[in-house]
């Protein structure tokens, strides 16, 4: 179960720069890919951190099974 909930406002500030931690959104729930060296600098490629990638996942080489390797940190509310 989820206990922590994070606004869009707050997730951007997890992009890598900002502060250490590297978060992105998938279907309402925010996942921890600071230790993923594919998200080093917090950008995979085209996509940035900090941001809800479900609208950007249909372009990806990969499926949404990718987020079911990474830890849940919380969901996106409002």
């Amino acid at each position: 179960m989820i206990n922590s909930t994070y606004t869009k406002a707050q997730l951007a500030l997890r992009n890598g720069q900002d502060r250490e931690e590297i978060w992105v959104a998938y279907q309402g729930k925010i996942y921890d890919v600071t230790a993923s060296k594919l998200w080093r600098d917090g950008k995979h490629y085209e996509h940035w951190a900090g941001q809800d990638l479900t609208d950007e996942l249909p372009d990806a080489p990969h499926t949404n099974a990718v987020f079911e390797k990474l830890e849940i940190v919380g969901e996106v509310i409002g």
